[in-house]
């Protein structure tokens, strides 16, 4: 919408190495309809709709009030707020940080993913990232400019994809991106798991970098594991945790980096840089949230176990294949074969106009989501019950 004959992107090397956003087109066709009175249901973005704890709201209402706190904070994050992240470490996974050298606050995790892209990479470095993946993964390291090698895990081979890339690489990759439980397959792993993964970085001499942004949102008895209960993954790894979903404050932007001391001075000096901190009432806010709020989580957790139940449910019952997930907000599943060769972006829309339900196409997650869509549990249940019942009726009326 921007573009003209004196402002065209072609000038603009870095974006020209970023393609057409394939939820923009959903998007698109989702604001229009609704422009034309289309009762749209929204399950594309994965935009949580859970209120953020009562004892936050009241706090970050409060420290907005003092006037010392409209200042610049610190870009390190407040102190007491790195004390807080450390403990809830300890008491969750075993793990001991120090708060000084191995964690930094960020501007939410996908700020601080993308600053610490620019901080480690540069031109000809290349990185690893496992598909479907969430699309900063794939294209921050490509803004950095660096060169991004992929593999699908949908087929149930990930360390043989692994190894095949790695060796097939030069440069050898500077790092591999993984996340776990993922977005957006909603994939979960065990600690067996991350060990693998840790002890080949490890002997291969790769930075290993973990996104845990759904580390609270599991089901059914699961837990999800940090990547540092492996013994010696301090040694490459860093790992970001969000209080954007267990804690519902998305829009709050706050979350930590955590872990190795070299990757957490990197991130840190090029924060200085570019930024001057969180603002100083959502840090507040958030160590508040840690304190007191604690178990919050686990409720956030529940609303999202109950739309996910009744999601699963109706979509088994039409026949719709995927995994029941044990962690996430998503459901990833197969097109229905009847409507495979749409692909996933025809499907997407084919649903959009005529059951009214945003989804995301699968391939927006890179080319080994092609033939899937991901479904967001972010409706309340209201909603989500007439999305599901309108997908139903849509696919019993074509047989």
């Amino acid at each position: 919408m921007f573009e003209n004959e004196f402002f065209v992107f072609d000038s603009f090397p870095r974006l020209k190495r970023l393609p057409p956003y394939a939820l923009a087109v959903i998007n698109q066709k989702k604001q229009e309809m609704r422009k034309r009175g289309f009762d749209v249901i929204d399950l594309g973005m994965g935009n949580p709709n859970v209120p953020a704890p009562e004892e936050v709201v009241r706090k970050v209402k409060e420290a907005v009030e003092d006037p010392k706190n409209h200042r610049y904070s610190v870009v390190q994050g407040l102190k007491k707020l790195r004390e807080e992240i450390a403990k809830r470490y300890k008491l969750l996974w075993g793990v001991e940080l120090d708060p000084e050298s191995e964690v930094l606050v960020v501007n939410g995790t996908k700020m601080g993913f993308f600053q610490l892209m620019l901080a480690i990479l540069s031109n000809g470095d290349a990185v690893v990232v496992p598909e479907p993946a969430y699309p900063l993964h794939l294209y921050a390291p490509m803004i950095a400019g660096a060169d991004v090698r992929t593999f699908s895990m949908l087929n149930g081979h990930f360390f043989e994809g692994l190894e095949k890339v790695v060796k097939t690489t030069y440069p050898r990759p500077k790092a591999i991106v993984i996340s776990f439980p993922n977005n957006p397959t909603s994939r979960c792993v065990e600690l067996d798991f991350l060990k693998k993964v840790v002890d080949f970085c490890l002997s291969e001499g790769i930075w290993l970098i973990h996104d845990f942004a759904y580390a609270d949102i599991v089901f059914d008895g699961y837990k999800a594991p940090s990547i540092f209960e492996v013994k010696d993954a301090k040694k490459i790894a860093i790992e970001f945790y969000s209080m954007s979903k267990g804690f519902s404050m998305a829009g709050f932007r706050v979350g930590f980096a955590l872990g190795n001391p070299t990757l957490i001075s990197a991130l840190y000096k090029i924060k200085s840089w570019t930024e001057y901190g969180v603002f100083q009432p959502v840090q507040i806010a958030a160590i508040v949230a840690l304190r007191e709020a604690g178990d919050y989580p686990k409720k956030t957790a529940e609303i999202y176990r109950k739309r996910r139940d009744v999601v699963a449910s109706y979509l088994k019952k039409i026949g719709w294949d995927f995994e029941t997930p044990r962690g996430s907000m998503f459901i990833w599943a197969k097109i229905p074969e009847k409507f495979a060769s749409m692909g996933s972006v025809k499907f997407s829309e084919f649903l959009l106009e005529k059951a009214e339900v945003a989804v995301a196409p699968g391939v927006a997650f890179g080319q080994s989501g092609e033939g899937y869509v991901r479904l967001a549990l972010v409706e309340n249940d209201q909603r989500i019950k007439q999305a599901m019942r309108n997908i139903k009726r849509l696919m019993e009326s074509y047989g």
